[in-house]
């Protein structure tokens, strides 16, 4: 079941992102995300939007979570090395991370948007190995490299339903 998160579960996904993050450094990745991102702040305000998303157990027990944003996200104003499919409205993936006792995370948030939207951003590291193989499994190509707020650049794709996406 996929629902938006609640307040008082945010000590539940800190948790998750912690795991995220562990696994991220264990897989080769120890720069995309610090020691505290996603911080509260980002995760009350998610809350807050009811863009923040939960993917529990049977039991209704948060084991995922994944931010989804409706709209223009102002990082993917600028593609270098490529270009977007289109520029028509979308929703983009963000912050998506497991505690590990759930397989085909993004699989199934990607499900859960596609019912929403039919053009879907997501954006990750270049040495997010995993993270870009699950986003090619889910019919996202490959757009180019965007950048964050920060600076930092993130490999971009893109879906759009009715593309030659495989």
């Amino acid at each position: 079941m996929i629902r938006h998160a609640r307040k008082n579960e945010l000590e539940r996904v800190l948790e998750i992102y912690g795991i995220g993050r562990q696994f991220m450094r264990d897989h080769g990745n120890p720069d995309q995300w610090n020691t505290s991102y996603p911080g509260r702040a980002t995760l009350e305000d998610d809350i807050e939007k009811e863009q923040l998303y939960v993917i529990c157990d049977e039991n209704d027990h948060p084991r995922a979570v994944f931010a989804f944003i409706h709209g223009e996200d102002p990082t993917y104003g600028y593609i270098e090395g490529g270009s977007w499919i289109t520029d028509a409205p979308y929703g983009t993936i963000h912050r998506i991370a497991s505690d590990g006792t759930t397989r085909g995370v993004l699989s199934r948030a990607v499900e859960y948007v596609k019912k929403q939207y039919d053009h879907i951003r997501i954006d990750t590291h270049e040495k997010n190995i995993p993270m870009q193989g699950a986003i090619l499994k889910n019919g996202f190509e490959y757009r180019g490299v965007i950048y964050l707020e920060d600076g930092d650049p993130r490999w971009a794709y893109e879906y759009l339903e009715g593309t030659t996406n495989k």
